[in-house]
């Protein structure tokens, strides 16, 4: 949903994801575009064309969509999202964000590929530190695929590792998220009614079902962006939850899938609060603050029951509209290249 009628002429921000396709121009106009990568990614010129449709005068990118198995390594991933975008933009300016928060040529982003992969979080890191109300904080930025926990040390990110490997090495990023992480790799068994349930390794159910039925995400019955392409209804998440353990729909019921969705959560909340402790060892400091950005905010609160009390929280989405919170990397990112974030 469009936050303003139109974007900016004279720039535009966006974040090419391997399941979305996020823009903004850092005055509050948003658009989010489904675009799964691994299936689709030659049409990622023509989604890219219609994206940019209002033609600015610069465009600038941040991706992470370069790490779909549909590319047979990152650099194969990161040269077809730079010659897609260059296509797109036709006599537009190109930059692309890289994970030390320089924006560099497209041809600069060939070269070094790399340094422009799964880049996104930072320049959200920038804008949490931004915010952050002490000198000591962490950034939890909980997102529909991952998780990113990031030291922010006197008002700058300061991270261990800026590439994926060291990052999921030291914990600042950890593979679970609100909607697109798989039943099967959150738990192994669910109850029902007292019986320890086996779940079965297929992706008949996704994270998304139990915040869905926790009432974590909202229900959208036009949106069929599920792991069985049914709609994102709290009876549609039962079902697929049921699936997980190979269960007829009629033998399971709303309560069942409650008490389900609520192992599933207290799993994923466990998980973040281990990579938290973790980080915060690693840190050499205690954080006296956290930064809490993304769409997980029923998880986020949940962690908060974790961790000390006399931890000062700030919420990102108490400075931005939900729109823009939703797509903060391409937020941040125009905020950055107008110069207005440093």
């Amino acid at each position: 949903m469009n936050a303003l009628p139109s974007p900016a002429v004279d720039l535009l921000a966006l974040d090419i994801g391997g399941a979305n396709i996020k823009a903004a121009d850092g005055f509050g106009w948003t658009k989010t575009e489904a675009f799964a990568m691994w299936r689709d990614w030659r049409r990622l010129d023509a989604a890219l064309t219609g994206l940019i449709a209002d033609a600015p005068r610069r465009v600038v990118a941040t991706m992470t969509g370069e790490i779909a198995d549909c590319f047979p390594s990152r650099r194969a991933g990161v040269e077809h999202i730079v010659a897609a975008l260059t296509s797109a933009t036709r006599t537009a300016s190109v930059g692309i964000y890289t994970t030390d928060g320089r924006i560099v040529s497209p041809e600069d982003a060939i070269r070094d590929p790399l340094a422009v992969a799964a880049s996104n979080w930072h320049a959200v890191a920038r804008l949490a530190a931004s915010l952050a109300p002490t000198s000591r904080t962490l950034l939890i930025d909980i997102g529909s695929t991952t998780t990113d926990i990031i030291p922010l040390e006197d008002g700058k990110p300061t991270p261990r590792a800026n590439d994926d490997m060291g990052r999921l090495a030291s914990g600042e990023l950890v593979y679970t998220g609100m909607e697109r992480t798989p039943i099967a790799a959150i738990v192994r068994s669910l109850p029902q009614r007292g019986i320890r349930r086996a779940v079965v390794s297929e992706l008949f159910a996704r994270s998304q079902d139990a915040w869905l039925m926790l009432g974590g995400l909202p229900e959208d019955s036009s949106c069929t962006d599920t792991a069985d392409g049914g709609p994102a209804t709290r009876d549609a998440a039962r079902i697929r939850l049921a699936r997980t353990m190979l269960l007829e729909p009629e033998e399971f019921t709303l309560d069942d899938a409650l008490a389900a969705a609520e192992r599933i959560a207290a799993a994923q909340t466990r998980q973040v609060t281990q990579a938290v402790r973790r980080v915060a060892r690693r840190t050499g400091w205690e954080p006296t603050a956290i930064v809490f950005s993304g769409h997980g905010g029923l998880l986020a609160r949940r962690l908060l029951a974790g961790l000390p009390r006399t931890l000062l929280t700030i919420d990102v989405q108490d400075y931005l509209s939900p729109a823009v919170s939703r797509v903060a990397p391409a937020h941040a990112l125009a905020l950055i290249a107008r110069g207005t974030l440093r």
